[in-house]
């Protein structure tokens, strides 16, 4: 529950903030929107299409009856609008911007000898609002899912192929582990996207969704240039100059949150600072934890960007999070069956993204960054003290041409991550301290290209090599697609190819000369996108293999510790989302059928693991009422009963929770007080208030009957109620929150 609306304290910074131009401030560039439409030879309209202005990075993708809307803020003046297209030759039209509006209705290209038509290899991805991209979910989206509370992974489990882990709070895909899965700021991995938490206890994640353009999500058969990852990977592109000059103020059940945006006519700054204390909303709403200390968090981030020449970009974020809480857990143990089990956690986390792009010559660009991450982590179970220091550095180089050819693309780049990692462990006061440590250097490469086959088919290709100097071993993970045009606006897709990761570092801390864990992926997809109708069903087969087990009675014995486990996860996964049908209505429904068992861990057996359901439904609506300027929205979720282990019967993880169901609602309300333009939001989740229970903690030793007593894990309260009052001086520009797909 650590920050909890974080998230949501975020959407004043950089949607609901004010436009304030004191007398020494610089007014920002007006903005050009450019409109049009892309056709082929024979005056068809062509879906996908990459429409940019040249030497700068504006731009988007052309939707199925072909048409392009987009923005820039770029200085005005002569530049250039380039139109490409897999399978087509680049078309490059003059434009003049900060003249007006720019339409240009009758685009057309001329068809490559090797011409393709419209397919792109998708299999495994679903994509989101990258401005180039067609997308399933956009940042507002995110905030506007009821459910999801402002959080990218609560909205991203809406969507097929995640489970819903109540207890945990982070993305669990097809059968994977949290840890399985990746977040990617920048092009640079993240190493703690999530909060600090303690057990039973939901984290969330660290960024807002309104730092991001957009995001891609995929949930297998990934590119490779992303690693690290068995399961899947969360990409995020964050946004580049802030279109204006503005502030913002957030008044909040939970807390509040300032901010303040500086736009000059190459360099935006942005500053945030974010209070969050559970301790009112507690004392009103009774919960079925022992709060000793509700959650108290403070934090703040700077946000830099600064475009280079004509079009390079240098973006340069920090943020800081502060975050205490303690609370006495039910626990079934004798000891603390009365009282509770009394558990809290400090953490401190710092972390600094730097990149830089640049085009180069001969159609090459160049994508530059470094990451550096401080987390420290303390928690106090009872009278033990276990405090993490995770520190890492991350630096990465990636090289692509887009038009080396008509008929192939490539990319190439070099990662090099270092880790200082130590834990310092007391069992009390008056005993000694014990300590464990991890050094890790890796370094990774990549090379994968695009290529046109035939007007039908594309390929891509693919390897990714690492070098882990803890482990003492390399890998080699070649990457495979396909993707056939079977319609105007429909494709069949295919994906293959091996992922590796290290054992995390709970495992490499006892056991530190471990083999890298693998993970094989085969997915067929097939996709179908007319008039913002998309339809995506996609079948999938995951093997496991060299996953680390341990004698679960000899945990912190390094001799047990071996890459002795194995496993698989198939399914299908389901998506369809409408936006056309109902006039300001916008919903989707998703469903992934999932079949897994894995021996990993502690795990005697091959077993369906606890975080695994094999049924998960989400459907999601939202509906803008105009006349009363509210957008209201819902999210039903269900998932059939997880696993867990029930020492008391014979097996091993053979018993069945209870199904897990949600309806969450929400609205937004768009009006002004004292003048200014105002947004009060209201949600709730569980409003039906069911039972939902996330599993059972089972005592040490058995009663006198000889069974083992237990208690259910129960979420901190049946219900969440969240009101927020986002509040905008000055402002002019426009909130849409039934915004449209481009």
């Amino acid at each position: 529950m650590k920050l909890l609306l974080l998230l949501l304290l975020l959407l004043t910074a950089l949607t609901v903030t004010a436009q304030i131009s004191p007398p020494s401030a610089q007014a920002a560039p007006a903005t050009t929107r450019l409109t049009g439409t892309v056709r082929d030879a024979a005056g068809q309209p062509l879906p996908g299409v990459n429409v940019f202005l040249k030497m700068a990075f504006d731009g988007a993708s052309t939707d199925s009856l072909g048409r392009f809307d987009f923005r820039t803020d770029h200085a005005a003046g002569p530049l250039t609008l380039v139109a490409t297209f897999v399978g087509y030759e680049p078309l490059e039209v003059p434009v003049t911007l900060g003249q007006g509006p720019i339409w240009l209705p009758n685009l057309r290209l001329k068809a490559s000898r090797a011409a393709l038509g419209d397919v792109v290899v998708t299999a495994g991805a679903f994509e989101a609002s990258d401005e180039k991209r067609s997308s399933v979910l956009k940042p507002l989206d995110i905030v506007t899912t009821a459910g999801a509370l402002g959080d990218v992974a609560g909205a991203l489990n809406a969507l097929p192929g995640t489970t819903r882990v109540g207890e945990e709070g982070r993305l669990f895909v097809r059968g994977g582990a949290a840890s399985e899965t990746k977040y990617y700021l920048d092009g640079l991995p993240v190493q703690t996207p999530y909060g600090g938490s303690v057990p039973n206890v939901a984290a969330r994640g660290r960024f807002s969704p309104f730092l991001f353009k957009g995001l891609v999500f995929s949930t297998g058969g990934y590119s490779a240039e992303y690693g690290q990852a068995l399961s899947a990977v969360v990409v995020q592109h964050s946004t580049d100059l802030a279109p204006e000059t503005q502030s913002g103020l957030s008044l909040m059940s939970v807390g509040g949150s300032a901010s303040r945006t500086k736009r000059w006519d190459r360099t935006s700054l942005a500053v945030s600072a974010d209070y969050t204390n559970l301790t009112p909303y507690y004392n009103l709403v009774p919960q079925s934890l022992g709060w000793e200390r509700a959650p108290l968090a403070l934090g703040g981030s700077l946000k830099l960007a600064h475009r280079t020449g004509a079009a390079g970009m240098l973006k340069l974020y920090g943020t800081y999070s502060r975050q205490r809480l303690a609370l006495r857990q039910p626990n079934a143990n004798p000891e603390f069956a009365a009282t509770g089990h009394p558990i809290g956690l400090a953490n401190d986390n710092a972390y600094l993204n730097a990149t830089y792009r640049t085009p180069l010559v001969r159609g090459w660009s160049l994508n530059t960054g470094l990451a550096l991450t401080q987390d420290e982590n303390t928690v106090r179970p009872d009278v033990q003290t276990v405090r993490d220091l995770d520190q890492s550095a991350v630096a990465r180089a990636v090289l692509t041409n887009d038009s080396a050819s008509t008929w192939f693309n490539l990319k190439m780049g070099m990662e090099g991550y270092v880790q200082r990692y130590r834990q310092h462990y007391q069992a009390a006061a008056e005993t000694p301290m014990l300590a464990l440590g991890v050094n890790e250097q890796r370094g990774a490469g990549f090379v994968e290209s695009e290529l046109l086959l035939t007007n039908r088919l594309a390929g891509r290709a693919g390897l990714r090599t690492e070098y882990s100097a803890l482990l003492g071993r390399w890998n080699a993970a070649p990457r495979l697609g396909l993707a056939y045009k079977t319609g105007a606006y429909s494709q069949l897709s295919a994906a293959w190819g091996w992922f590796y990761q290290t054992p995390t570092t709970d495992l490499l801390r006892v056991s530190p000369r471990l083999r890298f864990e693998r993970a094989a992926h085969y997915l067929l997809t097939y996709q179908r996108l007319v008039q913002a109708r998309t339809l995506r069903a996609e079948v999938y087969q995951k093997d496991y293999a060299q996953l680390t087990t341990y004698d679960g009675k000899n945990a912190f014995n390094s001799r047990t510790y071996q890459n002795a486990g194995r496993g698989y996860a198939r399914g299908l996964d389901v998506l369809f989302r409408d936006r056309t049908t109902f006039k300001m209505a916008d919903y989707w429904v998703s469903y992934g059928y999932l079949d897994t068992r894995r021996q990993f861990r502690a795990d005697p057996v091959l077993a369906v693991p606890t975080f695994a359901a094999r049924h998960n439904l989400s459907v999601v609506g939202k509906y803008y009422v105009q006349k009363l300027h509210t957008q209201f929205g819902f999210t039903y979720s269900y998932g059939s009963g997880r696993r867990y282990h029930n020492p008391n019967q014979p097996g091993y993880n053979q018993s069945t929770l209870p199904s897990y169901q949600d309806l969450s609602l929400n609205a937004s309300y768009l009006t002004h007080w004292f003048g200014q333009f105002t947004i009060v939001y209201v949600s709730a989740s569980n409003v039906l208030g069911r039972n939902n229970i996330y599993g059972y903690n089972y005592a040490r030793t058995a009663d006198a009957s000889g069974q083992f007593r237990s208690v259910a894990v129960l979420p901190p309260a049946p219900r969440m109620l969240f009101v927020g009052v986002f509040i905008s001086i000055n402002k002019t520009t426009k909130v849409d929150l039934n915004e449209r797909p481009e």
